[in-house]
């Protein structure tokens, strides 16, 4: 808003006050952005709310021509959800808030319109911003509405789009086109254009969203089709659409705006915001419009500028690249369980997780046979399916003691503890990075280091480490301290991925024959030390200079000047603060030249060039691999906010049976029906 903002926002609608999801979200991103809407009569520095130029918006321009206050409408923002809201329900993530008009109406300039014209664009990190962004949508195949699917394979390339839009959208009617007859008449123009400059080539109709759901009317219908001119068939990502078509043509629709930044000059037959701008074919210019701008300059102002874009994890307003952080997170997940999932192989305590990491889509059902979703040790190597597994981020508490997971990782090819076969993992630590990605990974292990968070994030009674460890030091002068820790040896990342070391003892044993004159620091498997697993070395205190028991990993690896491992996520947490690792077996995070490998480590990721860096197995592991659900608000998340959680210690607690059923285990494991 270029003014000062209204004092209050006054509603003459429903939809802002009703109790809906979408009406919350509405009231919550204006509360945030600039008042809370009411009810009421106008008074001064009030505003009128409007939604857009919708059939109940001649309310809100009554009111305010007998008030004499101003209008303010809005719209949802450019990334509004999944589906479209008409369509499930869905809330927006942010909104287009105008006071002048809005962008689609040419009658007069919306903000968005000034914006574009008078914006000195000099900032050189909004434009850098932009690119990013930018470059994340074209990644992850996101849009206004996302139910699409990216890996549908796009119609043969050569086509020309054509852009189907909503019969008599308010969009349209306020579009400039001459009302309901104008805009029919544009769309046939449109149709008419495209077959005589391409008379030879196929020409595709793109429906939008809403009709291809059934929820509304397009323009064009079976009638429009024949031997050149066809309906797109499924619900293809619209960017891998674009990169298929030789041309494109569009009355006003935002998939326009989408041609422009995906490298086309898109015909456009009515006037919407990104028209006359030097990036477009306009048939009908408007002469206002004299500025030429650069695709990330229209960018930059339309999509990080001119929106209030909302964080519904943090109830905040944020910026757009946090937008794409959480759309990227849910559609990742709608995109693998859209067709639903039968799951085998999972505990009952586990099933509450699952079906809240998997069945946001359609619900979970558990099963052994016909599974498309298996616990990953449960289920033979010809598995076809998604294999889970805690993630590296996994908690405040055990797995072993019965705590949910905040993160699960999640693999369509093999699982990263077992490194006999290829995993979804290992793909992605060799794929190259965009610079973006190589940012948020350093920025992400930056906020890991300082919020001190590790797998477990266990806590407990402070040990006085520091006098015994000088007292060591001053014993030895000049030692390196050594870190090992100990693992379950019935594990299957040792199972799998161990080499001739497979047992804690024998790590400890090669660990002081390697470097007689270091000081050994040994750290048991919390879960060990709980009972709940075997791997306990009677003889630790022997093999070992001090044995941390009941210490934390990030307490232990402060001590740490390098760590020895078998096959230890510990070994990863060292990596991600620096310290040098050692490596017996080969866990996921050897093999890459990051580590001091003296396991089986497969060729295949030796032979990866160029050698992916720490950020490549940051991003990969903590990232693009792993599912994270927020405890707080029970939705799925970015990994940025698991750490803020898990770093404020807001995980949600565990349910008394549950912390029942932990302390009984151990008495009553040998009643396997428990656990099936």
């Amino acid at each position: 808003m270029a003014d000062a903002p209204p004092r209050r926002l006054i509603a003459t609608s429903l939809g802002f006050l009703g109790p809906r999801a979408q009406s919350r979200r509405v009231r919550r991103i204006l509360e945030l952005a600039l008042a809370r809407p009411a009810p009421g009569w106008p008074g001064p520095g009030d505003a009128v709310l409007a939604w857009g130029h919708s059939p109940r918006a001649y309310r809100a321009e009554w009111l305010a021509r007998r008030s004499g206050a101003p209008v303010l409408r809005i719209e949802d923002a450019w990334l509004r959800s999944i589906h479209p809201g008409r369509v499930a329900g869905e809330p927006p993530m942010g909104l287009l808030i105008d006071r002048l008009g809005m962008p689609y109406d040419p009658a007069q300039p919306s903000e968005l319109e000034q914006l574009l014209a008078t914006h000195p664009l000099d900032d050189g990190a909004l434009i850098a911003n932009a690119r990013d962004c930018l470059a994340r949508l074209q990644a992850l195949h996101l849009s206004k509405y996302n139910a699409h699917d990216p890996d549908l394979t796009p119609p043969p390339p050569g086509y020309v789009l054509i852009v189907d839009q909503v019969r008599d959208d308010a969009a349209l009617l306020q579009g400039g086109l001459g009302g309901s007859d104008g805009a029919a008449k544009r769309f046939r123009d449109m149709l008419l254009a495209a077959r005589i400059e391409h008379p030879h080539a196929p020409i595709l109709i793109r429906a939008h969203p809403e009709t291809a759901a059934g929820a509304r009317n397009g323009y064009y219908s079976a009638a429009d089709t024949d031997a050149q001119i066809a309906f797109v068939d499924g619900p293809h990502s619209p960017w891998s659409l674009l990169e298929g078509a030789i041309a494109v043509y569009t009355v006003s629709s935002q998939l326009g705006f989408e041609a422009i930044m995906a490298g086309h000059r898109p015909r456009v037959f009515g006037q919407p915001f990104y028209a006359g701008w030097g990036l477009s074919e306009d048939e009908h210019p408007l002469p206002r419009r004299q500025r030429v701008l650069t695709r990330l300059q229209i960018f930059a102002i339309a999509m990080l500028v001119y929106p209030a874009w909302y964080d519904p994890l943090r109830d905040r307003l944020c910026d757009l690249d946090e937008v794409i952080d959480q759309l990227e997170a849910r559609v990742t997940a709608f995109r693998q369980d859209r067709a639903g999932h039968v799951a085998a192989g999972i505990r009952r305590w586990k099933r509450g997780a699952i079906q809240r990491f998997f069945g946001r889509t359609r619900p979970v059902r558990f099963a052994e046979d016909g599974a498309t979703l298996a616990w990953a040790s449960k289920v033979d190597p010809d598995f076809a399916g998604l294999r889970v597994e805690d993630g590296f981020l996994r908690s405040k508490g055990l797995g072993a003691e019965l705590v949910p997971p905040l993160s699960l990782a999640v693999d369509d090819l093999g699982i990263y503890y077992d490194p006999t076969r290829e995993s979804r993992l290992e793909q992605l630590v060799a794929t190259p990075l965009r610079d973006d990605q190589l940012r948020r990974a350093r920025d992400l292990r930056h906020a890991v280091l300082q919020a001190g968070v590790t797998k477990y994030n266990l806590t407990g009674t402070p040990r006085d480490l520091d006098a015994p460890l000088a007292a060591l030091k001053a014993a030895r002068p000049g030692a390196a301290v050594i870190l090992v820790p100990g693992q379950v040896e019935d594990d299957a990342s040792i199972r799998l991925g161990a080499g001739e070391i497979r047992t804690n003892r024998a790590l400890l044993e090669a660990a002081r024959a390697a470097e007689p004159d270091a000081i050994v620091l040994y750290k048991p498997h919390p879960d060990v030390e709980a009972g709940l697993r075997p791997g306990a070395v009677a003889e630790a205190a022997d093999l070992a200079d001090l044995v941390l028991d009941g210490v934390d990993a990030q307490a232990a690896l402060r001590l740490a000047d390098r760590v020895w491992t078998m096959t230890s996520g510990l070994g990863f947490e060292a990596l991600l603060r620096g310290i040098p690792v050692t490596v017996l077996g080969a866990p996921f995070y050897a093999g890459w030249g990051l580590t001091d490998d003296r396991g089986p480590v497969p060729e295949r990721r030796l032979a990866v060039q160029p050698r992916p860096t720490l950020e490549h197995l940051i991003h990969a592991a903590l990232i693009a691999y792993p599912r994270y659900l927020d405890p707080v608000t029970g939705q799925l998340c970015p990994p940025e906010l698991a750490v803020e959680r898990l770093a404020t210690g807001r995980t949600g607690k565990n349910g008394h049976a549950l912390r029942l059923l932990s302390k009984l285990q151990g008495v009553l494991a040998s009643y396997a029906w428990i656990w099936r």
